[in-house]
């Protein structure tokens, strides 16, 4: 009896065993698709770049006062950084030569008003000629055009601001001689007159477009929207760089400080097709550097085997990968979680995208 009854619990183990075997071995085979497996069906897009580069915060325009005449500095009344208005008197020369010429240009005016009136009294009399009326009408004018170069000159003596603004840069000292070649004060003006100016690459200079927007990160300021103003035609001759200038509206100077770090950022959509996939579906790259991605076979089901295929990587970034893909390209289903499940297909891998 006890033979027996062991022979028999001796059989149902074996069943068991086999039993469970048999379906270890197929877990192993089959894929399980019921596990964290998603897919994703897209379709060929434009790449977007994003642009993120540091600049400097500069004046777009300054502008060097100098004198009109020769003398010596007299009077400053402006310092490096210091602002001022429109009008207000910045520097002076000694203007003692200056005023001396002017009175001397005013007498000789007067004198030769008064020789045209007696030239008059005397050709009224016919005692005089009317060639030596014209000459003294000429020397009147002669005369009266000195005087006004004069009085120019006089009134250049004095620098003046032209508008609101502030002292980038001082060239001179109190007592120094000055010369109508030689600049004496820098200035900028406060309004409207703030760029970045940011460096950037041969190829990120293609996609930068005249007044394009462009966003500017400034320490105390939330993101300010800039507009491209200026794109050189050639690059720096030492680092190869193109340096863009993106102008910020309606920000004064006094509210910055001019030289300080600023940082860019902007979207800019390329003319290049492209499938983006998280990052997480990238399953490893092979030895041409093309990115190995499962996808779902042309024409099959979910149900069927999925296929891994090669595509050339045309962008990378932390977050999505682009592939290279044709105008003609049709959507693509890939598998973005749970491909490490799949069985992969036993056919070479395929370029699906050049």
């Amino acid at each position: 009896m006890k033979p027996r009854l062991y022979r028999l619990l001796s059989a149902q183990i074996t069943a068991i065993l086999l039993c469970s075997f048999f379906i270890v071995s197929m877990s192993l085979i089959t894929p399980v698709y019921g596990q964290t497996l998603a897919t994703k069906t897209l379709k060929a897009e434009l790449i977007v770049k994003q642009i993120n580069r540091t600049g400097k915060l500069a004046f777009k325009r300054t502008l060097t006062l100098s004198f009109k005449s020769s003398g010596y500095l007299s009077q400053l009344n402006i310092d490096e950084g210091e602002s001022f208005t429109k009008g207000q008197l910045l520097a002076q020369l000694d203007s003692t030569e200056l005023i001396a010429e002017k009175n001397a240009s005013y007498a000789h005016l007067l004198q030769a008003k008064r020789d045209v009136k007696r030239i008059k009294t005397l050709l009224s009399k016919n005692l005089s000629s009317q060639q030596a009326l014209d000459d003294g009408k000429t020397l009147l004018l002669t005369t009266r055009a000195s005087y006004k170069v004069a009085l120019y000159n006089l009134s250049k003596a004095q620098l003046r601001a032209p508008f609101d603004g502030v002292l980038v840069k001082l060239f001179t000292e109190l007592g120094e001689l000055q010369s109508p070649n030689q600049g004496a004060l820098q200035l900028a003006a406060i309004e409207n007159n703030l760029v970045v100016r940011v460096a950037l690459t041969a190829a990120e200079v293609k996609l930068v477009k005249l007044q394009q927007k462009i966003s500017v990160n400034l320490t105390g300021f939330s993101a300010i929207s800039g507009t491209v103003s200026k794109i050189p035609a050639i690059a720096d001759q030492q680092s190869h760089l193109f340096t863009i200038e993106i102008f910020l509206k309606n920000i004064k100077s006094n509210q910055v400080v001019v030289g300080q770090l600023a940082r860019i950022t902007t979207d800019i959509t390329t003319d290049s097709l492209a499938y983006r996939l998280p990052i997480e579906a990238l399953n490893s790259v092979d030895s041409q550097g093309r990115a190995l991605i499962m996808v779902l076979v042309s024409h099959s089901t979910e149900a069927e085997h999925y296929q891994q295929q090669a595509f050339v990587i045309k962008q990378l970034s932390n977050t999505y990968i682009y592939l290279s893909a044709k105008k003609s390209a049709l959507p693509l289903t890939v598998v973005t979680l749970g491909w490490q499940q799949l069985v992969l297909a036993k056919e070479p891998p395929l370029d699906a995208a050049k």
